[in-house]
C-alpha cells in the first residue's frame, strides 16, 4: 500500500518538476538583463529619475544605502528619503547626507484606512519630480551603473514599469541560506495575468503612476502595491521583470528574521486570503517532502527501487532550486540546494502563520499592526 502510494506521487513530482524546470527556462530567458557598455547618452538626452527611500527605524542599515545611492553615475537623480514618523534617530541620519543631495521628507501621521508602507510611499510620490519613481527598500544595495542600466533597458523595452530580483551579494549566511522562497514562486509562477513581481526595487513612470492610477490613493490598503500594477501594465505590455546580475548591479541584504516577518505578512494575502488555497500550498510543500522522508526513512524501506527512485527525485529538485540560486546567490548556492527539504518545511510553517496571524488580526509591519477591512472576504 505504502510503496503504491510513494510511486504515484513520484509520478506527480516528475511532473510538476517538468513544468518547474519549463518555468525557470523561461525566466532565464526572458528575464535576463542585457550587458551594457556604452555610456547611456548625453544629458539632455535621459529622463530624470527620483530615488525614493521609504525609512521607519533604519539606523541599522541606513547609511550603506544611502552610500550606494550618492554614488550613483546617473545625471539626472533626484533622491528623497521619508522617515515614516520613526521612533529612532533615523531622520536625523537622512538629514546629515542633505550635503550629499538628499532631501529629507518628514512623514506624516497615518491614517487609519492606510497601510503604513503605502502612505509612505504616496507621501514620496507627491515630492517626487523626475520623469521616472524608482522605488528602493532600505535594506537595497545599487552599483554605481544599476540607475542607468534600468533606465537603458526601460526606454529600449517602452515600458512604464520594470522591477528587478535583487541578487545576494553577501556570502555564507543564515540569511541566505535559509531564504523563505517567496521570490522562487513569483519566478515559477509567472504569468501574464499575475507577472512576477520585486518589491525591494521597481520603477515606473510617474505620469502613468500618478495620472493612470491617481498615485497609491486607490490602492490604500493593498498589502503589495507594486504586484497590482505590474499586472495592470502587463496588460498592455508595459510591464518588465528582470532577476538581477553582477552587471545589472541590484543586490540586497536582510536579516534571516526580517525575511520571516515579511513572508509572513505577504503569504496569505498572495494566496486571496484564503485558507482553502492555504491548505492546498501547504499539502504541496508536505508532497515535494516525499523524497527526502524516502531518504530518512531509507532504512524502513525494504523496495530498492523506491529508495533510488526517491533519490534521484530529491536530486532532481536538488537541481532545479540550484538552478535559481546559482543566479541570484553569490555563493552557497550548491548548499542551498542540498537544504531545499528544510526550506519546504520553513515554507509550511510560514503559510500556517501567516493565516494564523491574519485570522488573529496581529501582523505587523514595523511596528504597525495590518488590519484590513476585506482581509475575510475570499472566505
Amino acid at each position: 500500500m505504502l510503496e503504491g502510494i510513494l510511486y504515484i506521487s513520484y509520478v506527480l513530482l516528475v511532473i510538476i518538476a517538468g513544468l518547474l524546470l519549463r518555468q525557470l527556462w523561461f525566466a532565464m530567458k526572458h528575464f535576463t538583463p542585457p550587458i551594457y557598455t556604452s555610456e547611456l547618452g548625453e544629458e539632455t538626452d535621459v529622463p530624470s529619475v527620483t530615488i525614493c527611500i521609504p525609512a521607519r527605524n533604519e539606523m541599522h542599515a541606513l547609511t550603506e544605502c544611502l552610500e550606494k545611492v550618492i554614488a550613483s553615475d546617473y545625471r539626472k537623480l533626484e533622491i528623497i528619503v521619508l522617515d515614516d514618523v520613526s521612533g529612532d534617530d533615523t531622520s536625523a541620519l537622512i538629514k546629515s547626507f542633505a550635503h550629499e543631495g538628499v532631501r529629507f521628507v518628514k512623514g506624516k501621521s497615518l491614517p487609519s484606512d492606510w497601510l503604513g508602507k503605502n502612505h509612505a510611499l504616496q507621501g514620496l510620490l507627491s515630492e517626487a519630480s523626475g520623469s521616472y519613481v524608482l522605488f528602493m527598500d532600505v535594506d537595497t544595495r545599487i552599483s554605481p551603473t544599476a540607475v542607468s542600466n534600468m533606465v537603458r533597458y526601460t526606454l529600449s523595452q517602452r515600458a512604464s514599469m520594470v522591477s528587478v530580483l535583487p541578487r545576494r551579494e553577501d556570502n555564507w549566511r543564515a540569511s541566505v541560506l535559509f531564504s523563505p522562497l517567496r521570490y522562487f514562486w513569483e519566478v515559477i509562477f509567472h504569468s501574464k495575468l499575475k507577472p512576477a513581481t520585486a518589491g525591494s526595487m521597481w520603477m515606473i513612470k510617474r505620469s502613468v503612476l500618478t495620472g493612470t492610477f491617481h498615485g497609491f490613493k486607490d490602492m490604500k490598503q493593498v498589502i503589495q502595491p507594486e504586484s497590482f500594477l505590474s499586472a495592470e501594465l502587463a496588460k498592455t505590455n508595459e510591464y518588465r521583470f528582470l532577476i538581477g546580475t553582477k552587471a545589472l548591479g541590484v543586490a540586497f541584504e536582510k536579516k534571516w528574521r526580517s525575511q520571516l516577518v515579511t513572508s509572513t505578512r505577504l503569504i496569505f494575502p498572495l494566496l486571496n486570503y484564503q485558507v482553502s488555497l492555504s491548505i492546498m500550498a501547504v499539502l504541496d510543500m508536505l508532497l515535494l517532502l516525499i523524497p527526502a522522508a524516502v531518504l530518512v526513512g531509507a532504512m524502513h524501506i525494504q523496495s530498492t527501487i523506491v529508495l533510488a527512485l526517491g533519490v534521484v527525485i530529491f536530486v532532481l529538485y536538488a537541481c532545479i532550486y540550484y538552478v535559481y540560486t546559482s543566479r541570484v546567490w553569490n555563493k552557497g548556492a550548491l548548499l542551498g540546494a542540498v537544504l531545499w527539504p528544510l526550506l519546504l518545511i520553513q515554507e509550511a510553517i510560514l503559510i500556517v502563520a501567516s493565516v494564523v496571524q491574519y485570522k488573529r488580526r496581529t501582523v505587523q509591519w514595523k511596528g504597525r499592526k495590518v488590519l484590513l477591512d476585506r482581509q475575510f472576504e475570499a472566505e
